[in-house]
């Protein structure tokens, strides 16, 4: 930087302030400035600058698996959002690993980010407070109130659940299957709920396992499920890895999707409309959920307070040609249908 400086007969803070951009240059000066750094080759030192600053200029990014094709529209959107307040990103993945996630925590800590926005379930608490105590700003996904230095998105089943029962009903479906995801994380648990809440309000009642998010598992429970009798009209999936099993489990025993038997996944993973058929599905608008965290993270930043803040996103159904009407839609269950009336292995 000094070198750029006597190259142009300015001082030293002056170079600074046009790199940073943090303080009026004339534009002559700016141009002379900028020239004399291509000329020079110059790259700024950015660990020196973090250790200047105190905090390093990454807002960091917790994932489950890179591999889930959930997650690359998620990264998209925190990794834009991070570049329009002038930060990069750095990003770790858990593979649901205890001690991967313990050390994804401490990367975070270690660098000193910004902000952290932890996008994935199974999170120890300690981890969660590690990041308060280092007065870390912290964005969470469905993971309980808000407090100081931590924020909470929740995600709003609820309404993409009840368009997909509601689409279901009126095309005749009294015959629910739901394979949910694992109920260990609050996300799965709220997508359950959500569902068996609109079908006790139409009095329906449903058969249900709990699954693992992948291909494989939507499989062997759909193998299950035909050893079984009678097979549903439709079958609820806890995402659409799951609903890709199921149909191509479905497809290889001979029953046809959606003539046979209505298939509904969760996520809209790009997956899913290259699907034969291409899947219906409750849509988590990914995109827009990466940029709410990080956008979320900044108020945090430039907060006067460490309050954190409660967001909300939506679900939304998204119809393909996976479901159609039943084949001999049934008649609404005369008897009054209590909560508890999935049953649930």
């Amino acid at each position: 930087m000094k070198d750029v400086a006597e190259r142009c007969g300015v001082t030293v803070s002056t170079v600074s302030h046009v790199m940073n951009q943090t303080r009026f240059v004339s534009p002559e000066t700016r141009r002379k400035v900028l020239q004399a750094i291509r000329e020079l080759n110059y790259h700024g030192n950015a660990h020196a600058r973090r250790l200047a600053r105190g905090r390093c200029d990454f807002l960091g990014l917790i994932i489950s698996d890179i591999e889930n094709p959930f997650f690359p529209g998620l990264i998209k959107g925190f990794e834009s959002a991070a570049l329009e307040q002038s930060f990069d990103l750095l990003l770790c993945t858990t593979n649901y690993d205890p001690e991967r996630t313990r050390g994804a925590f401490r990367k975070m800590v270690e660098n000193s980010v910004s902000g952290v926005a932890v996008m994935t379930s199974r999170v120890d608490s300690s981890l969660a407070d590690d990041l308060i105590t280092h007065r870390i700003p912290s964005v969470f996904l469905d993971a309980g109130p808000a407090r100081a230095f931590r924020s909470n998105i929740q995600m709003n089943y609820a309404k993409g659940a009840c368009e997909a029962i509601a689409y279901l009903y009126n095309l005749g479906h009294r015959d629910f299957f739901l394979i949910a995801g694992p109920q260990n994380r609050p996300s799965h648990q709220a997508l359950r709920k959500a569902v068996e809440h609109a079908l006790f309000e139409r009095g329906v009642p449903y058969r249900g396992v709990e699954g693992e998010n992948t291909e494989e598992s939507g499989a062997a429970q759909t193998r299950r499920l035909l050893s079984e009798r009678p097979m549903p009209s439709a079958i609820l999936c806890s995402n659409d890895l799951t609903a890709i099993g199921v149909m191509n489990e479905l497809a290889k025993a001979g029953h046809r999707v959606p003539e046979d038997v209505s298939v509904v996944g969760v996520d809209d993973i790009r997956f899913a409309r290259l699907t034969r058929p291409p899947l219906t599905t409750i849509r988590i608008p990914k995109e827009a959920l990466g940029r709410l965290a990080a956008r979320t993270l900044e108020e945090m930043r430039t907060s006067t307070r460490p309050s954190g803040f409660e967001r909300t996103i939506d679900t939304t159904l998204i119809i393909r040609d996976s479901t159609a009407g039943a084949l001999e839609p049934a008649e609404t269950p005369s008897a009054t249908v209590s909560a508890s009336a999935g049953v649930f292995a």
